[in-house]
């Protein structure tokens, strides 16, 4: 049977094919959180378009061939209920007959801990129940966060394979990481992916669900990819303007920054400021947004179904709003102050096929830029360098779909602390950001239970 393709709430952009960008639509956001399944059509490629407008449209095949809810609505949602109430029977019973089959990664950030998740372990084992595994990782603690980002991730994923080695039950995995530790799940799934071809009788629904614009779906550890969710993570580093936003957009203080911070972060500073390795080689970052001879970087974060990022818009002294949303300045726009019904500060939803391009490079002139930057810094050699270094980042990564999820904490007593906030880092001082959390489990939630839906259809 044909697979299908469930309803998409609106997104802001579509692809624009002669700009190789994104073209504003009519519809700015979702007020409600996505339905029973929300996912990239199963003929999204790198220049497809997505749907926008409220006039929901179900397709059920891969040629076009499509029916209205007036038509088949009443149909396609009784069996979605019925599917649905049939996986949380299933899954009833299995919580207490089985082991757990998902592991969920949780990431920290620089010079934190895995207390750090005490309050998102508690809400997802409740909320994802016994079929999941929540481990927060502690082989990168405190002050091990200097070490590089590259450090990091090797040792995560030594990590995560010596936990899939001691539960034998497991056969997915998702990640959900914090600021720095975004990075470091970055680096780690490229050295623990192992490409593998699909078959496509059966994953071909769900690579088309992935956004994916690759040929193939690998393996994590032997386990198969899920979620890769980010909460305020600096993906296109730090420099630039007002992207270490507690230097307050101030010039001196944003030019005296990249110089200090290796003093300050060690490796892991140079690699933010994107400062790292010789004149004539790419930055760490810059290379993390394509695919290397000895690590598959976009093809490791291309295999998971559902990739995620979290980013506030507002008040997070730590990381800028254009870099944890991966986002060009002219791609920002004004933010809704109204939270989407049931997850408070949750503004907004966004929902980006994959941009088709010839993904990132380190052109000649951003070599002879990078060393004008290391040998003689001033404001025009940097900012030139950043420029051409962020849009190869940006256009490396948008070669995958995205979820896009906006947060704005401006109407809590203190909002200045929005970076903890995302995560509850603190129970009782950061509890604002219950309603982010809530949205996460809810986002893994749904690609569980289109797992299920699909298999039955």
């Amino acid at each position: 049977m044909s697979t299908a393709s469930w309803i998409q709430p609106p997104c802001r952009f579509l692809p624009d094919r002669r700009r190789g960008g994104f073209a504003k639509a009519s519809v700015r956001r979702a007020r409600q959180f996505p339905g029973v399944v929300s996912s990239y059509s199963s003929s999204s490629s790198p220049s497809s378009s997505c749907s926008c407008g409220y006039s929901e449209i179900l397709t059920f095949n891969h040629f076009g061939s499509s029916r209205s809810w007036n038509q088949r609505g009443l149909r396609v949602q009784a069996m979605s209920a019925t599917a649905q109430r049939n996986f949380s029977l299933s899954k009833g019973d299995a919580d207490e007959k089985t082991e757990p089959d998902h592991l969920l990664v949780l990431v920290h950030g620089i010079l934190a801990s895995p207390s750090d998740w005490l309050y998102v372990e508690a809400e997802m084992k409740r909320r994802l129940g016994r079929r999941f595994l929540i481990y927060a990782s502690s082989s990168n603690t405190f002050t091990k966060t200097f070490g590089g980002v590259d450090g990091a991730g090797k040792r995560l994923a030594e990590e995560v394979r010596q936990v899939v080695q001691k539960s034998k039950s497991l056969k997915k995995i998702s990640f959900l990481a914090h600021s720095l530790g975004g990075l470091f799940a970055r680096h780690a799934v490229a050295v623990l992916y192992s490409a593998a071809a699909v078959s496509q009788a059966s994953d071909g629904a769900a690579l088309s669900n992935s956004g994916n614009s690759h040929l193939t779906r690998g393996s994590l550890a032997g386990l198969e990819p899920i979620n890769f969710i980010t909460l305020a993570t600096p993906h296109l580093g730090v420099r630039g303007r007002k992207q270490l936003p507690f230097l307050l957009g101030v010039p001196i203080l944003e030019r005296l920054a990249a110089p200090l911070a290796p003093f300050v972060v060690g490796r892991t500073g140079s690699q933010l400021f994107l400062t790292d390795g010789k004149a004539d080689k790419p930055p760490l970052l810059l290379r993390m947004a394509s695919d290397c001879e000895d690590l598959k970087f976009l093809s490791s974060l291309g295999s998971f179904r559902s990739r995620i990022v979290y980013a506030n818009v507002s008040y997070d002294h730590m990381v800028g709003w254009r870099t944890s949303s991966i986002r060009r300045e002219t791609e920002l726009f004004k933010p809704p102050r109204r939270s989407l019904d049931g997850y408070k500060h949750v503004v907004d939803v966004e929902y980006c096929p994959p941009v088709s391009s010839d993904g990132a490079h380190f052109p000649p002139e951003a070599a002879k830029a990078k060393e004008a930057a290391q040998s003689s810094p001033s404001p025009q050699n940097t900012l030139e360098y950043h420029e051409i270094v962020e849009d190869e980042m940006i256009r490396g990564l948008q070669t995958l779909g995205w979820k896009k999820v906006d947060v704005s904490f401006h109407s809590t007593f203190w909002p200045y602390l929005a970076h903890n906030n995302i995560h509850v880092k603190s129970e009782r001082l950061y509890k604002a950001g219950a309603g982010v959390v809530a949205h996460v489990a809810d986002s893994i939630k749904q690609q569980e239970t289109s797992t299920f839906i699909t298999a039955s259809l």
